[in-house]
Formats: structure tokens, C-alpha cells, sequence
């Protein structure tokens, strides 16, 4: 497996500790809201990496956890990311707190920058009155470096941040434009989209461990798979109480809002789940949401391994499972997969490379039109009211996936049973299982 970039362009790394504006100055810079922003130490976990355009010079942010010395179950794998981060950058801007002052981390950190061998500034954020700058800078000028005073709240210093990437960016390279099909990866906390992920980019991008809600943001990349161009979309869990109105939680309303965000811009769902615990209602209300956006969706049933060692026919047991609680989606595909060894990801790709192929279908006229009347021959439609429904023809949209509208003299006669027979009918004419095709019905004006 390798990995491609599409032209090669300054990388900056955003580093600092929890809470000193890192997110915020990612945003920025990349004039999106794909880091989660919020007054609470600890919302970014994991390395989110967008394309900035500043003046004509393009470079890609990478926005990091937080570094602490915290003694929690997270704060040693963030810092291993970070260093293992830092390795394949070019520049690095480390921020820290000009309210908060000085503290020992920030010396550790500093070490770090210095440690990693890449050119760097330090950044001190929430200077709001520029009169105050020098008293509060005082005390960060034992670096012995340039430092930068921001108040990223008003956007003061983001111009000399930018310019100093721009004086030290090996040269202004063309923009990068992530290609490929993409793929959102969604599913209850904990089910393994993270390791799956991992395993597929060849590198700790988002953290493992096995405490529900690890991931916080959609993490983005593009990676290539047998020659295939891919850009892997890895979110938050979409959890049953960001649902709930009354949840005090604001991290878990977002990050079900990424999860939704990248259902809608992914060209393929992946919806992992459990293979030892089968599929539940959350899971289908993602494959609703979903189908709703009308994105094709493939499920992805992770720890077979695990699910072997518990029961004797695991895969018959969980596609059992599945009939039942998709009942309105029969035809969802499903793959097994182990994300720590790699099981299955191969099926996982075919199956993928499959949908894709079902997606892009484009039908002749002349094709649909002798497959529609031979359909319409051997089951009419139902009479609406005293007049029968007559249909004249069928023609497919531009639309992805596949639509198709047919023309008819009485529309509102064409009752959802029998648009959904004439969908399966197509379904099953060109093999387009696992995809969610429409039919529209419009008046003809013959």
C-alpha cells in the first residue's frame, strides 16, 4: 500500500498545549470550521490536516492534540502522535497561552520544536490589548527566539504568522486538491473506525484505545489502495445521546454534527460495526440518515476475530442479525474485517471498487425503455380512481447515484408500492445492490 500527495507543499504543524488556541488558528488558516473550537482543554485528540491558500502560497496545516504531563489514559498517546507528527513536517508554529503565562510545559514543548530539528515561532495567543503586548510576551522571551503576539479571537497576528511560513516555505508549490473517492467512515464509539483507519493510512493519525469517544473531529486524508486513489473520512462516534436535546455534553452535539457533515459529502458510507454485538438501532438510524442523503452504504463488520472465538458460525449469526434490523434495506452490502490485522480489508476494497462501479452506471434510453415496457407488460400499474395510469417512458438523470424518472399521464395514481417495485426491478435488471437508487414519477405532457 503507499500514499500520494497531489504535488508537494509546505507542511506546518500547530503545536501548544490543551486550550491555548491551536484549533482556532487552523481554522483560520484554512478559512474552514473542521476543528472542533471549544473553551474546554482537550477537544482535538486527533491530527486534522487541511489545505491553506494565503497571497498565492499554499501550504497544508496540521492541527495536534494538546500536550500535557497529565497522568490520563490519553495524554502519553498524544504526545508520541505529535512527535511522530513533527517527523514528516516541514515548519512548526508553537502557541502558547499569553493570559495564562508561562508554565513548565510550555518549556517542554519548546524543547520539543527545538528537539524535531524543523524551523519554528512561537505564537502567544489572547494578547487582546497590543499596549500589553511586551509585559506579557516578557516572560516567554527566555526562549532566546522571535515571538509572535495573537489575539486569534480578533485575528491579530495571523498575517505574521502566515508571512513567516511564507519566508520559510522551501517555495510556493500549486494547491492540493485531495482526489479520489470518498469514503466516510461512521459508527457507534469504540467499534474500531480508528484502528481501521490506522491500519489502512499505515500510521497513527487518529488514536486507538478503548475508551468510548476517543475521536472528536472528522480526520481527513487521501491515500491510495491497489493503484486507486481513496480520501478516508474517520469521525466521532455518532453516539445515542448527541441525539437528546438535554445533553450538557457540546462536544458530542459536534461531534455527531462532523458525523452528519460527512455522510453528506462522502461519495461511500462505511459503517463499521461490532461483529461480536451485531448491528443495533443507532446503526440504523445512521444507515436512515444515510439513505436520506442517498449515499450508498457499506457495512462493515470489524472483530470477526473476536466474534469467532465467541460463537461457532459468527458470520451466519450477525447476517441473521442484520435481516432483522434492516428489514427496509435488504440489499446492505456486508464485509468482515479484523482492523489490527488486516482481515478482510481486501474484500472491504473489491466490495467498495464495486459500489463505486454502481454508482457511476449510466443506462441508454433505448436500454431502460425496453426493460421499462417489458415491466409495465407483466405488472400495470394500479388503477387510480376510475382511470388507469399509463406510463410513456423512463429516462435516467445525471444524478449519482443513479435516478430515474418516469413520465406517466396520472403521477399521483403511481402509489409507493409501485415505485418501489419498479426500483427493485432495476435494482435487480443492473446489479445495483447496496445502492440507493430514486424514482422520480413526472407528468408526461403527451
Amino acid at each position: 500500500m503507499s500514499h500520494s500527495n497531489s504535488g508537494r507543499v509546505t507542511q506546518v504543524a500547530l503545536i501548544g498545549r490543551p486550550n491555548v488556541g491551536k484549533s482556532s488558528l487552523f481554522n483560520i488558516l484554512t478559512r474552514s470550521r473542521k476543528a472542533v473550537v471549544k473553551d474546554q482543554p482537550g477537544v482535538t485528540r486527533d491530527v486534522l490536516i487541511e489545505p491553506a491558500d494565503w497571497w498565492g502560497n499554499c501550504f497544508d496545516v496540521f492541527d495536534t492534540g494538546g500536550i500535557t504531563d497529565a497522568t490520563d489514559v490519553f495524554s502519553p498517546l498524544i504526545k508520541e502522535q505529535v512527535l511522530a507528527t513533527l517527523e514528516g513536517v516541514d515548519l512548526v508554529v508553537v502557541i502558547m497561552d499569553g493570559r495564562t503565562g508561562l508554565l513548565p510545559e510550555d518549556r517542554d514543548i519548546v524543547r520539543i520544536a527545538k528537539e524535531s530539528g524543523k524551523p519554528f515561532i512561537v505564537a502567544v495567543n489572547k494578547i487582546d490589548q497590543m499596549h500589553e503586548a511586551q509585559l506579557r510576551l516578557s516572560e516567554f522571551y527566555e526562549f532566546g527566539i522571535d515571538l509572535i503576539p495573537c489575539s486569534f479571537e480578533q485575528r491579530l497576528g495571523v498575517d505574521e504568522i502566515v508571512e513567516w511560513i511564507k519566508s520559510h516555505s522551501a517555495e510556493a508549490s500549486e494547491s492540493t486538491v485531495r482526489q479520489g473517492v470518498r469514503l466516510a467512515v461512521v459508527g457507534k464509539p469504540n467499534v474500531g473506525k480508528s484502528s481501521l483507519c490506522n491500519y489502512l493510512l499505515q500510521q497513527k493519525r487518529s488514536l486507538v484505545s478503548d475508551q468510548a469517544g476517543t475521536t472528536v473531529d472528522a480526520v481527513e486524508t487521501q491515500f491510495t489502495y491497489a493503484d486507486r486513489d481513496y480520501i478516508l473520512v474517520d469521525t466521532a462516534g455518532l453516539r445515542r445521546s448527541a441525539r437528546r436535546k438535554n445533553t450538557d455534553d457540546g462536544v458530542e452535539i459536534l461531534s455527531a454534527f462532523k458525523s452528519q457533515e460527512a455522510i453528506e459529502r462522502a461519495d461511500i458510507v462505511l459503517l463499521l460495526v461490532d461483529a461480536t454485538e451485531g448491528p443495533s438501532d443507532q446503526d440504523a438510524k445512521i444507515v436512515q440518515y444515510a439513505n436520506e442523503k442517498h449515499k450508498p452504504i457499506i457495512m462493515v463488520a470489524n472483530k470477526i476475530d473476536l466474534a469467532r472465538e465467541i460463537r461457532p458460525e459468527p458470520k451466519k449469526w450477525f447476517r441473521l442479525k442484520v435481516a432483522e434490523q434492516f428489514h427496509f434495506f435488504p440489499d446492505i452490502q456486508v464485509v468482515f474485517t479484523s482492523a489490527l490485522s488486516g482481515t478482510g480489508v481486501k474484500d472491504l476494497f473489491a466490495c467498495v471498487d464495486s459500489v463505486w462501479s454502481k454508482i457511476q452506471l449510466k443506462i441508454s434510453t433505448s436500454e431502460l425503455n425496453n426493460f421499462f415496457y417489458e415491466t409495465i407488460r407483466q405488472a400495470p400499474a394500479p388503477v387510480w380512481g376510475t382511470r388507469n395510469v399509463k406510463f410513456y417512458y423512463l429516462t435516467q438523470t445525471e444524478q449519482k447515484p443513479p435516478s430515474f424518472i418516469a413520465f406517466a399521464n396520472h403521477p399521483q395514481g403511481v402509489t409507493p408500492a409501485y415505485r418501489r417495485f419498479l426500483t427493485n426491478k432495476i435494482k435487480e435488471r443492473w446489479s445495483l445492490q447496496g445502492v440507493p437508487v430514486r424514482m422520480f414519477i413526472m407528468k408526461s405532457g403527451a
